[in-house]
C-alpha cells in the first residue's frame, strides 16, 4: 500500500513539475530588420511597370568592413565607404546628381544648382530643399568649403572622362579630405553604370530596376535603326538664343543625336558644352536638313515668319520642332539619364512607322522611375506642344 501511495505521489509531482516549464517558456525576440523610408513621390503613383524611387536608409552590416576599395573609370584605386555606411553622398555636378537622384535619393546630400519653378514640380521636394555647392565641370564653381561643411562621406562624377580626370579627381579628394570617384557613362553604358552604382550604394535592386529599363530602350531603338537602316533623317539641333549654334557631330552632347540621326553638324572641333558649336544661317543652309530640332531656348516660335529661315526647306515644309525640356532638356545639356527621354521621342517624330510604341506611356514610365513624378496627360501635351508633328 505503501509503495503504491508513493508511486502515486511521484506521478503528481512530475505532472505539477511538466505543468509549470510549459508555461514558463520564452519565445526569442524576432530578427530586427534594417529601418525603410516609404518613397516620396509629387503625386500619386500611376499604374506603371516601373516604381519611382524608393528611399531606403542603409543599416551597418556588422560583417562588412568600414572601407571598401573601389578601381574607378579613371583607374585610381580609392579607399570609399562600404555600401551600407554610407548615408550622404555627393555629386561633382548636374550630370552625376540625375543618375544619384534616380538611385538613391534619400542619400543626397547636395545638389549642383536650384531647379526655375517651371521645372520644380517635377523634383522630389527633398531634394529641392538640399544646399547647393556647384558643379566641378561646366560652369566649374564647386564650393570646397560648403561641401566640406556638409560632411558627404563619398563625392561621385559621372559622364564623359576629362582628360584631366585623374588629377581633377584627385584634388577633390585633396581640397575636400572626401574620397572622390568618377564613373564613366555613355548612351550604351548607362545600364551598367546603373548596376555599378547598386553595388557602392547598397541598392542592387533598385540599380537593376533602372538598368533594364534603360535596356528596353536601347533595344527598342536599335531595333528600330535597324529597320532604318542608311535612311537616317538629315538633321541638325540648333540651340541659343539666335539659333546659331549646333550640336556639333562626334560631340559627347550629341551622342543621342549621331545614334538615331544622320547629324549633318560636322565640324572640325565638335565642343562637348551644351552651348555647341557656333555657325551662322549660310552654313546651315549649306547643310540644308530635312528636319532641324530648336533648343528651348532658341527661336522655334519665330522662324516661320523669319525670311531668313523661311528660306530653308525644313521650315517651309514644317519639319522643325522643338526640343522637350523639364525639368531637363531631353536630348542634351546635361547630356545624362535625360537623354532617354530622347530616344523615346526623336524615333517617334522621325520614324513612325517602325516606332509602335505608345509615346505618352513610355514617357510616364520614365519620370515615374526616374523622377518619382506621376506625369498625366496634361503634363505631357505641355512638353510636346512644339515638339511632334501636326
Amino acid at each position: 500500500m505503501k509503495k503504491i501511495l508513493v508511486i502515486l505521489l511521484a506521478l503528481v509531482f512530475c505532472m505539477s513539475l511538466s505543468a509549470a516549464c510549459a508555461s514558463g517558456s520564452v519565445a526569442p525576440p524576432p530578427a530586427a530588420s534594417s529601418p525603410v523610408v516609404p518613397a516620396v513621390s509629387n503625386s500619386p503613383a500611376p499604374e506603371t511597370s516601373v516604381s519611382p524611387a524608393p528611399a531606403v536608409l542603409n543599416s551597418p552590416a556588422p560583417s562588412e568592413p568600414a572601407t571598401v576599395s573601389f578601381t574607378d573609370d579613371a583607374g585610381r584605386t580609392v579607399d570609399i565607404p562600404s555600401p551600407s555606411t554610407i548615408t550622404k553622398m555627393a555629386p561633382s555636378g548636374a550630370v552625376a546628381q540625375m543618375y544619384l537622384m534616380a538611385i538613391a535619393p534619400d542619400l543626397l546630400g547636395t545638389i549642383a544648382a536650384s531647379y526655375a519653378d517651371s521645372d520644380a514640380k517635377y523634383i522630389l521636394p527633398s531634394i529641392l530643399s538640399l544646399p547647393i555647392v556647384g558643379q566641378f565641370y561646366g560652369s566649374g564653381d564647386l564650393n570646397y568649403e560648403s561641401i566640406a561643411s556638409l560632411a558627404p562621406q563619398l563625392v561621385i562624377d559621372i559622364g564623359e572622362p576629362k582628360g584631366t580626370v585623374v588629377e581633377d579627381m584627385d584634388s577633390i579628394s585633396t581640397n575636400i579630405g572626401i574620397p572622390a570617384i568618377h564613373i564613366t557613362a555613355t548612351t550604351q553604358n548607362t545600364p551598367d553604370v546603373f548596376r555599378t552604382l547598386g553595388k557602392l550604394l547598397g541598392r542592387e535592386d533598385r540599380g537593376e530596376q533602372i538598368a533594364a529599363f534603360c535596356e528596353m530602350v536601347l533595344s527598342q531603338t536599335d531595333d528600330i535603326m535597324a529597320k532604318v537602316g542608311d535612311n537616317k533623317a538629315r538633321v541638325l539641333l540648333c540651340v541659343g538664343n539666335d539659333g546659331l549654334n549646333v550640336i556639333a557631330n562626334g560631340s559627347y552632347q550629341a551622342s543621342t543625336l549621331d545614334y538615331v540621326t544622320n547629324n549633318l553638324a560636322v565640324v572640325d572641333s565638335p565642343s562637348a558644352k551644351g552651348t555647341g558649336n557656333e555657325t551662322d544661317l549660310e552654313q546651315i543652309t549649306l547643310w540644308n536638313p530635312d528636319v532641324i530640332l530648336f533648343g528651348p531656348d532658341a527661336i522655334y516660335s519665330t522662324v516661320a515668319t523669319d525670311p531668313a529661315w523661311n528660306n530653308l526647306e525644313a521650315i517651309s515644309s514644317g519639319a522643325y520642332y522643338e526640343m522637350p525640356a523639364g525639368p531637363y532638356k531631353w536630348l542634351c545639356n546635361p547630356p545624362s539619364i535625360n537623354i532617354y527621354l530622347g530616344l523615346i521621342w526623336l524615333p517617334k517624330v522621325l520614324y513612325p512607322d517602325y516606332a509602335a510604341y505608345d509615346l505618352f506611356s513610355e514617357v510616364q514610365q520614365y519620370y515615374n522611375l526616374f523622377y518619382g513624378y506621376n506625369l498625366t496627360q496634361a503634363d505631357f501635351d505641355a512638353l510636346t506642344a512644339n515638339s511632334l508633328p501636326k
